[in-house]
């Protein structure tokens, strides 16, 4: 069978340095140091990756505190009781730290049989209540079980204690949100501290974790993905890719599914449209596919399969309904075994199960049916893949989505799928890329960073780049600075934030890859900023449009960079996608073509780059037929748009000292003087109505 494979939308290669797997003298990884050193801090938010290894940095942090800080007991709360297993003991001191950590089994209520139910609870809650009356110093639970044992016992119960919430993503400031409004009213009671940790890089699909005033007590320690996979000792490429199909999911699958890579296939929910409605069955084709069966494994539940080679491979059903075999065989993916023997398993195939938490270092695909219900899932299932293993140099993540097709009565619900697939690509892409610091023009340069051949250049715009810690100095001319202390947090810490929700604004997306005839500015401009003020409606619009220009910027060099890689990459291999060009170089050359300004960034449309994948991996008619549906929905313009257009017309004229004209032969300056006369209809229809 010839494979193919489809072509990624995001691609990186690292640099293979090995250190983010070297230990300090303590015994600590690089992220565990850095947050370390925040060790004194109240509030401490740590975003790092999976596998970075944010469960041993807080066993570091909560000893320091229990030893030093005067903190009474700590309490580590996870999402479920699978992830309480990473808090288990820990002989630190066996790799140079000054103490162990220890969790008495008594104490680790993820290990209490039965599920999180309110009837289980309440001796969970009793066992909480015992806890804090006693001298033991820590115990690890499920967010369930604490926000039962907070509405029993109170906030006050917790005083002077240590609360470090793992998968922090899942928490929300909604008032719906219980976990939420606990910690709301613990931080407000100011007497605990918080350690909260994420390997998620964005949250804009759901409502903020924090409020503002909340998140700006937290010091936040962020070791990013570009650090994380550049420090690897043996994942060289990861390739992050959407594939489309129509008819059966099971028929494409054949094409992506190889029997000697390591795998786990999430298929879809019985309730989406990909789904064949019978799970049982669509497991049964697959392992069809992947050769003959031969029985299963007594130990593990395996099921033995020998493949067209010859071979015999293991694959873990976690789909079964069967609870004893199913939990079999999760317990077997479980064992040590799984850890240290490449061999024990080598497809997974799931549904519900094998994502957050989930550790099976050797998968290298993670092949994914369907758009999954928020980008957070997205990128906790790309995480089961990005794991460093010996032998392992690339890994993948496949999303295999449906085709929309004309006749098709969902087409819209398909169109939609796609978008959301390709706004998950966009977001990754940000995610995997180094950090960006945005500066003005002649700034100057800043220590540790490389600025090329040349240096630093006084009257040109400068580009650096400090490899040890994969971030950028860029300098763009007239690009407007922060000057709020939120603002700043923003602009440092949050802008992969505002993209999420711009990358998922459904009337950006589509005109942005869609529309032909669509002006960028009315993108990056108008659409951008209406959701900065939409965002944060607190700061000044000075505020506001220093943090769209840093978001802009950020999206189009990303883009622009990986296009150019993508580009010189297919030349240099004669159409076959090999990376032999890094980003850095991508953005180096993005940057050398011109003296880069905040309008020239304005200009580019920032789905040019995704729109050129996409047009390589979708059926060409289908392309067309959507193009053609999308161009056909335009609306006119909602009052807020046509008022976003006039202030975007006042800041026009003061520039150049005339209106826009609607006869110009520019299309943004039609758009502006277009977006005027609509405002002043929209007024003089309100004087109107007001008599």
């Amino acid at each position: 069978m010839t494979e193919t494979r489809p072509i990624p939308a995001v691609r990186l290669v690292t640099a293979h340095t090995g250190a983010s797997s070297s230990a300090n003298e303590l015994g600590m990884r690089p992220m565990q140091a850095r947050a370390y050193a925040h060790r004194g801090e109240q509030y401490l938010l740590i975003k790092s990756p999976p596998a970075s290894g944010k469960s041993r940095a807080l066993m570091f942090i909560a000893l320091d505190k229990l030893a030093n800080q005067g903190v009474r007991q700590a309490i580590i709360v996870v999402p479920e009781r699978s992830i309480g297993g990473s808090f288990a003991d820990e002989p630190l001191s066996a790799h140079g730290f000054w103490a162990d950590w220890t969790v008495k089994p008594h104490w680790n209520l993820c290990n209490t049989p039965g599920a999180d139910d309110v009837k289980v609870a309440k001796s969970k809650v009793k066992a909480v209540g015992e806890f804090l009356a006693g001298d033991d110093r820590v115990l690890v639970c499920t967010h369930a079980t604490f926000r039962f044992a907070v509405d029993e016992l109170g906030i006050e119960a917790f005083d002077d204690r240590l609360i470090a919430v793992d998968e922090f993503h899942h928490v929300s400031a909604n008032p719906d949100n219980r976990l939420g409004a606990q910690l709301g009213q613990l931080i407000a009671r100011d007497r605990v501290h918080l350690v909260a940790m994420t390997g998620s890089y964005f949250r804009g699909d759901a409502a903020a974790v924090l409020s503002p005033e909340d998140e700006a007590k937290f010091v936040t320690v962020t070791y990013t993905y570009y650090e994380q996979l550049n420090g690897y000792r043996y994942l060289k490429t990861l390739d992050i890719a959407y594939s489309f199909y129509t008819g059966r999911y099971v028929d494409k699958i054949v094409d992506l599914l190889d029997p000697g890579t390591k795998t786990i296939v999430h298929i879809p929910s019985v309730n989406s449209r990909e789904s064949t409605k019978d799970k049982h069955r669509e497991v049964e084709e697959i392992m069809d596919h992947l050769g003959s069966w031969k029985g299963t494994d007594p130990d593990t539940g395996f099921h033995l399969i020998e493949t067209a080679a010859g071979t015999t491979i293991k694959v873990a059903d976690l789909v079964d309904d069967d609870p004893a075999r199913r939990d079999r065989v999760a317990a077997a993916l479980k064992s040590p075994q799984a850890r240290t023997d490449r061999d024990h398993v080598d497809i997974i195939i799931a549904l519900g199960m094998a994502k957050e938490g989930f550790d099976w270092i050797w998968c290298e695909h993670a092949l994914t049916v369907g758009y999954r219900s928020s980008l957070t899932e997205i990128i906790q299932i790309i995480g089961r893949a990005t794991r460093d293993a010996p032998g392992k140099t690339v890994a993948r993540f496949t999303n295999l989505i449906a085709e929309p097709a004309a006749a098709d009565d969902v087409v819209a619900e398909a169109v939609n799928d796609t978008l959301k697939a390709i706004a998950a690509s966009l977001l990754m892409e940000q995610v995997l890329a180094p950090r960006f610091d945005f500066t003005p023009k002649d700034a100057g340069p800043k220590e540790g960073f490389d600025y090329g051949p040349d240096g630093y250049q006084q009257g040109r715009t400068n580009v650096g780049f400090n490899e040890e810690r994969g971030q950028f100095h860029f300098e763009l001319k007239d690009l407007i600075l922060p000057s709020s202390t939120e603002a700043k947090r923003i602009c440092a810490e949050d802008i992969n934030e505002v993209l999420t929700s711009f990358i998922q604004d459904r009337q950006a997306i589509e005109r942005g890859l869609f529309d032909p005839e669509v002006v960028p500015e009315e993108l990056t401009q108008v659409r951008m900023g209406r959701i900065v003020r939409d965002r944060y409606p607190e700061l000044s619009e000075t505020d506001q449009e220093a943090i769209r220009q840093h978001a802009i910027a950020a999206l189009n060099v990303t883009q622009q960079a990986a296009k150019i890689v993508t580009e010189s990459a297919t030349e240099d291999a004669g159409g076959e996608l090999k990376a032999n060009t890094s980003f850095v170089d991508g953005v180096r050359k993005f940057m050398n073509v011109r003296d880069l300004d905040i309008d020239l960034i304005d200009r580019i449309n920032p789905f040019e780059a995704a729109y050129a994948i996409l047009a390589r991996a979708m059926n060409e008619n289908t392309l067309r037929q959507v193009q053609a549906a999308i161009s056909a929905r335009k609306t006119t313009l909602s009052e807020e748009e046509a008022r976003a257009y006039a202030m975007r017309a006042l800041q026009w004229k003061r520039e150049r000292g005339r209106a826009p004209e609607a006869t110009s032969q520019d299309p943004w300056e039609r758009q502006l003087a277009e977006g005027v006369a609509a405002f002043a209809r929209y007024r003089a229809k309100a004087a109107a109505a007001n008599g």
